[in-house]
């Protein structure tokens, strides 16, 4: 079923996805202790229902199938895998290290959305 919507539609679900996961992360902070599947999963379905506007352009017999559901679930664990297992930038990693030298912290990051999260978090300590 998911393979039947356009391609406009799966790239927009596909960063639904992506979007609403890296801000959940933010809001915890990155904190693997803090992560739950089931608050993500409470946080992507506000996310898309307030502001995906490919959920509009879905028919409602695809939406309410179980089918549709299992695919959207296994399109979730490959775009989480792939957030999680992209490398952080060369400038990522030196402008972090910069203002880590700056503010004499240490934070860790693992992967180019957590350190753009770190940078973010670390030019806003500067302000």
């Amino acid at each position: 079923m998911y393979k039947q919507l356009s391609s406009g539609v799966k790239i927009s679900i596909t960063r639904s996805i992506s979007t609403s996961f890296e801000a959940y992360l933010a809001s915890i902070g990155w904190d693997e202790e803090k992560f739950s599947m089931e608050d993500y999963m409470a946080s992507w379905q506000k996310y898309f229902k307030e502001n995906a506007a490919w959920i509009d352009k879905v028919p409602a017999d695809i939406l309410l199938s179980p089918e549709f559901h299992e695919e959207i679930a296994k399109k979730m664990d490959e775009v989480i895998a792939k957030i999680l297992s992209e490398e952080p930038t060369e400038k990522q990693k030196q402008e972090i290290a910069e203002l880590q030298k700056q503010l004499g912290t240490n934070y860790k990051f693992d992967c180019k959305a957590e350190a753009a999260y770190v940078e973010q978090l670390l030019k806003d300590k500067l302000k």
